[in-house]
């Protein structure tokens, strides 16, 4: 062999190792990602039973007690709205004791009051439970949204101390309800 044709031979076989080392593009391909966020809301009740109690012995003061909750909520940008309410579901039971519904005594009543942290807007004043129809707790408006751990809300309930009241021990129901759009 000539030097003329190692030199060619050197040269057709580094061109076609060329061609084979370079790279050749790697296939790929995309999706587009969608994700529609809606309204919700989630509604935690903290104190599994509240004791309602009086200091008094002369029926001076109220039965009183308190009850937490956690929410969390998230609302439409810009009509969105959101509300939590509570309804006494089952009344005081037993012959004798209190009652929402029909209370003994005229001016007899449970009442409370609410705190709801921010983004809730709470109650104002002193609230009167019912057992025919849900009563407010707090409100949100458009693009409100809670932190995701939850936001703390309470009431604080008072029951009126009836003289008329029979001795013993009396239990009702709240329901608490909460819903956003």
């Amino acid at each position: 062999m000539t030097k003329k044709t190692v030199f060619l031979a050197a040269v057709c076989a580094l061109l076609i190792l060329t061609g084979l080392a370079q790279a050749q593009p790697a296939a790929s391909g995309t999706t587009s990602l969608s994700v529609a966020v809606s309204a919700e809301a989630a509604l935690t009740v903290n104190t599994a039973t509240t004791n309602l109690s009086t200091a008094s012995t002369t029926f001076g003061n109220p039965y009183t007690g308190s009850t937490t909750l956690t929410y969390l909520i998230r609302t439409g940008k810009t009509s969105g709205t959101g509300t939590l309410t509570l309804k006494i579901t089952a009344d005081f039971a037993g012959a004798g004791g209190p009652s929402v519904g029909t209370p003994p005594t005229t001016g007899d009543a449970l009442t409370y009051t609410c705190t709801v942290s921010s983004p809730g807007t709470a109650c104002t004043g002193s609230q009167t439970a019912s057992t025919s129809a849900s009563t407010p707790l707090a409100t949100w408006g458009a693009a409100a949204s809670s932190t995701k751990a939850g936001n703390s809300a309470s009431v604080a309930w008072s029951l009126t101390d009836d003289p008329v009241y029979a001795a013993g021990t009396y239990t009702a129901t709240a329901t608490f309800t909460i819903s956003a759009t």
